[in-house]
């Protein structure tokens, strides 16, 4: 074989490799894109459930110049609430007191030498229960207690009524499989609307769980909440 024919045939070989090449490479490529041809859909469930405990603290308030006085009432009155909310229903075990809170105005540096009465005397008793509905109820009973002299703060924003749900992971199996066929069926759909089948699952994220009242006025209603977020293949 001449040299020119065997240049020829060289040539000829080099370029048959670079199509074959290029053929497979630009497949290579296509195939990669349908691979990573994907939708990503958010599914979400939703529980409306009632708070199974109440966090329900009173605090009461006495004002005088006499300290010794001050606490000798508080006492008292604290007796007396307690008395009162084991008519209520509850159990000692349910209601706690902390120490009485002494404010002295005139100590203060930025105090009103001027104030009507020297000293403030706070005492908060806190009932912890899973009897909601008690708690919600006696609410309008404390009237009585102001009745006998005892005053009781509801302006203060640490003092207000709190209820909790303790049941979420009961909840949480059912709550995933929900979202993550709500998910299932988004994906689906945009899939049958692009002229694709729905392939596997490429990944998938769980959202936090979210617990808040369902309103201002009710509470003891708490919405349940939460959202997966699920990456699918689209196949054609």
């Amino acid at each position: 074989m001449n040299s020119g024919l065997a240049n020829v045939l060289a040539a000829l070989l080099i370029g048959i490799g670079i199509a074959l090449g290029g053929y497979f490479v630009g497949h290579g490529f296509v195939d990669a894109r349908t691979v990573d041809r994907s939708v990503e859909v958010k599914g979400l469930a939703e529980r409306e459930v009632l708070a199974d405990t109440a966090i329900w603290p009173i605090q009461i308030v006495a004002a005088g110049d006499d300290l010794e006085a001050l606490l000798e009432r508080i006492d008292l009155q604290r007796e007396q609430v307690f008395s009162y909310l084991e008519e209520l229903g509850f159990t000692a075990d349910e209601v706690s007191s902390n120490a009485p809170n002494v404010v002295d105005r005139q100590a203060r540096d930025y105090g009103d030498p001027n104030a009507r009465v020297r000293y403030s005397v706070t005492l908060t008793l806190t009932v912890f229960t899973d009897k909601v509905e008690a708690v919600r109820a006696a609410g309008d009973s404390l009237l009585e207690l102001g009745k006998a002299g005892i005053v009781i703060s509801q302006e203060n924003y640490d003092a207000r009524t709190q209820y909790l749900f303790s049941g979420l992971n009961a909840l949480k199996p059912a709550m995933v499989e929900e979202a993550t066929e709500n998910a299932r069926q988004v994906a689906q759909k945009f899939a049958e609307d692009s002229g694709s089948r729905l392939g596997k699952i490429r990944s998938a994220r769980q959202g936090q769980f979210s617990i808040e009242d369902r309103d201002s006025n009710n509470p003891q209603i708490k919405k349940v909440r939460v959202v997966s977020t699920l990456d699918y293949y689209l196949v054609d």
